[in-house]
């Protein structure tokens, strides 16, 4: 007879805590769906929203050889 959730929790709980989350972590990856479709879609729609700024000039674009020599100009954090 198989458990139920709460049954199947508080027999995860008697487990000791390494083996909870080992458990833990492979029930996650069991119900983890990576859908590469709906990925793919939200970066284009990411990338056209990003181009239409752009030509609409409601955001202008900084020459990259302005931004590494802006990274360059900036004083080297040392840790202490």
């Amino acid at each position: 007879m198989p458990l139920s959730a709460s049954e199947f929790y508080e027999a995860g709980l008697a487990l000791p805590p390494s083996v909870r989350k080992d458990v833990a972590l492979r029930l996650l990856e069991s119900v983890e769906v990576v859908d590469d479709d709906s990925i793919e879609e939200a970066w284009t729609n990411e990338l056209s929203s990003r181009v239409d700024d752009i030509v609409s000039a409601k955001v202008a674009a900084i020459p990259g050889e302005q931004v590494f020599a802006d990274i360059a100009a900036r004083p080297v954090a040392h840790d202490a």
